[in-house]
């Protein structure tokens, strides 16, 4: 298994719009080998650093797999807007790769 995920510094008040964007995209995820599932988390408001911290992470099952995403059309034209948006604070993240340790 293997996970990638984005943490994304979001706007007050822009909380509802970026959850919308998520919500109403045209993913064509489920077409791609490997993926297997898809999800989007919330945290709390951050009075200090005035944001909301989202993390979108998928689950695929090698990391084979993603990078085949990455380097598929579908993942450019899911991609074409991004760091586009007002609604993040340092625009689009990096992602972070993570392999599950079997057995643990």
């Amino acid at each position: 298994m293997y996970i990638a995920m984005n943490r994304f510094k979001v706007v007050r008040g822009k909380e509802e719009e970026f959850e919308n964007v998520w919500k109403n995209r045209n993913s064509t995820l489920k077409e791609m080998q490997g993926f297997q599932q898809f999800h989007l988390l919330r945290s709390a408001f951050n009075e200090e650093e005035n944001y909301t911290l989202f993390a979108s992470h998928t689950v695929w099952a090698s990391e084979a797999d993603f990078v085949a995403w990455t380097k598929s059309e579908n993942f450019r034209a899911s991609h074409k807007n991004a760091g586009t948006s007002k609604l993040t604070t340092f625009g689009h993240p990096q992602f972070e790769g993570f392999s599950a340790v079997e057995g643990a």
